[in-house]
């Protein structure tokens, strides 16, 4: 694994104005731009298609992480990865076989990641833990931004870290839902690698009206040290104050 990976969720972003958001968020230092696909009927809402992350990757240079939130992923997978889509991730709760799916998308050039759902038992996805690079634990049931982060869901995080171990997986582990700054802190001290977060990049606004991108990944980031930190000297903080975050 390669450290922590801040990835803002484009759906938070200001569509009026895409390419200026994507490039303050890139040149803000994120890792990875995480876009979120609804059908309307896997989730009770509906955001966009192949067409717009074509135009998204057009105006970036950072990987997508594309997150089929849909109810037959297969259908789609081939028109996702020829608009630019670095990773495919899709749900174990989706109707199509998720063996038959991850060997579709992993013939291509294309990372894999399978996601489960607040309800559903990480148990379900452990078959298929060997054949993939990221595991998406939903922090927030799926479909809507600005949800509340769900902290029950941090023993599933810390379970996938003891399942990686055991047999030796290469996969990543993403936490998406509800993540700022403070809630970092409790996903990266369970064992998160990727934090997507929509609200608490996007969603302050500066004086000038538009959101200090800067700023809120360097909260972030900050929140991820702090927990590192922590996990690795707990001894020194049992008499260290936690860090002043920004709360966005």
């Amino acid at each position: 694994m390669s450290g922590i990976r801040i990835a803002p969720s484009v759906i938070s972003a200001d569509f009026g104005n895409l390419r200026d958001d994507l490039k303050r968020v890139e040149d803000a230092g994120a890792d990875i731009l995480h876009v979120d696909i609804m059908d309307g009927h896997f989730v009770p809402n509906i955001t966009f298609g192949p067409d717009i992350v074509a135009k998204i990757k057009s105006l970036t240079k950072l990987p997508l992480d594309v997150h089929l939130m849909i109810s037959r992923p297969r259908e789609y997978v081939v028109r996702f990865i020829e608009a630019g889509a670095a990773n495919i991730t899709f749900h174990i709760e989706s109707e199509d076989s998720p063996s038959v799916t991850i060997s579709e998308i992993a013939t291509f050039d294309c990372k894999v990641g399978i996601s489960v759902k607040p309800k559903t038992p990480l148990s379900a996805v452990r078959d298929h833990l060997g054949q993939i690079d990221r595991l998406l634990i939903m922090t927030v049931e799926p479909g809507f931004g600005g949800q509340k982060f769900m902290p029950g869901m941090m023993p599933k995080v810390e379970q996938a870290v003891e399942w990686r171990s055991q047999g030796k997986y290469d996969y990543d582990i993403e936490v998406d839902g509800g993540l700022d700054p403070h809630t970092t802190v409790a996903a990266v001290q369970a064992g998160a690698e990727v934090i997507v977060a929509g609200t608490a990049v996007f969603g302050k606004p500066d004086l000038a009206g538009k959101s200090d991108l800067a700023a809120a990944i360097k909260s972030l980031r900050d929140a991820a040290a702090y927990a590192i930190y922590q996990k690795q000297f707990p001894e020194a903080y049992e008499t260290k104050e936690e860090p002043r975050v920004e709360r966005i």
